[in-house]
């Protein structure tokens, strides 16, 4: 039966898909053993992105050789903490158990975020909500695209409530700021944004680059004059390349 037009793009940008824990695995097909990247696109903690920020992380990292796993984490109504975080450690605790079976190598897996999905990919690297929380080994690299990274002040507003609700408290607001929860075993980070982002603020990755810095973990944190929030993968744009030196700063730790 010949598929129309809109449901072909309804599928691409998962507009049918239901608000559950799923994830897609981008698996290399020549039965050798790959490292694997654990993706967590944006959307707020309203939506999931993979359309900008989830297939086509997954496929150029497939074209470099690597195996990837987009997570699609519950988001919208059922986002508020720890639901996503649950998921992540779910897909992690899926790659170990899958490892043999679909050729992961999870000795040096990295864990991927852009916008919120950043937040939580980093949430992921502190002791309070990430890997220790759930039993698991910590990833060798966080690859963190303009991540929301407060919850404060300079908070996307958004990510915020869908994520803590409308009138978090004080305690709540710190312990899901990033910024407050990086410590000396905080994973290896790989950090871009845009200088010129319109929906989260700059500074939120400035803080968690001084958070790195205060706590010496090794890092690669850069700032791109003139680029905007979702834009992804930046082709033809002035941060154009930032993949490839993510990929490279993964490599570098494992």
């Amino acid at each position: 039966m010949k598929r129309s037009i809109g449901s072909m793009i309804r599928e691409f940008f998962d507009t049918n898909r239901k608000n559950v824990y799923e994830i897609r695995p981008y698996l290399l097909k020549d039965g050798k053993s790959h490292p694997v990247a654990i993706i967590c696109p944006g959307g707020g903690y309203r939506r999931v992105c993979n359309f900008i920020e989830g297939h086509p992380y997954a496929k150029k990292l497939n074209a470099m050789g690597y195996h990837a796993i987009v997570v699609f984490y519950r988001v919208n109504v059922l986002a508020r903490y720890p639901a996503p975080q649950e998921d992540l450690a779910r897909a992690v605790k899926t790659a170990y158990a899958k490892a043999e079976e679909w050729k992961l190598d999870m000795k040096g897996y990295s864990v991927w975020g852009s916008s919120a999905g950043g937040h939580l990919a980093a949430s992921f690297g502190t002791k309070n909500m990430g890997y220790t929380q759930y039993g698991l080994p910590k990833p060798d690299a966080l690859i963190l695209t303009y991540p929301v990274v407060t919850m404060g002040e300079k908070a996307h507003e958004g990510s915020r409530t869908y994520l803590l609700g409308k009138n978090p408290t004080e305690e709540d607001v710190r312990f899901a700021s990033i910024e407050h929860q990086v410590d000396s075993d905080y994973p290896p980070t790989f950090l871009w944004w845009g200088d010129s982002d319109t929906c989260v603020d700059p500074d939120n990755s400035r803080m968690l680059r001084a958070a790195l810095e205060a706590n010496h973990i090794p890092s690669m944190c850069m700032e791109y004059a003139g680029v905007d929030h979702g834009i992804g993968i930046g082709k033809g744009l002035p941060c154009e390349g930032w993949f490839e030196k993510a990929v490279a700063f993964w490599e570098q730790q494992r």
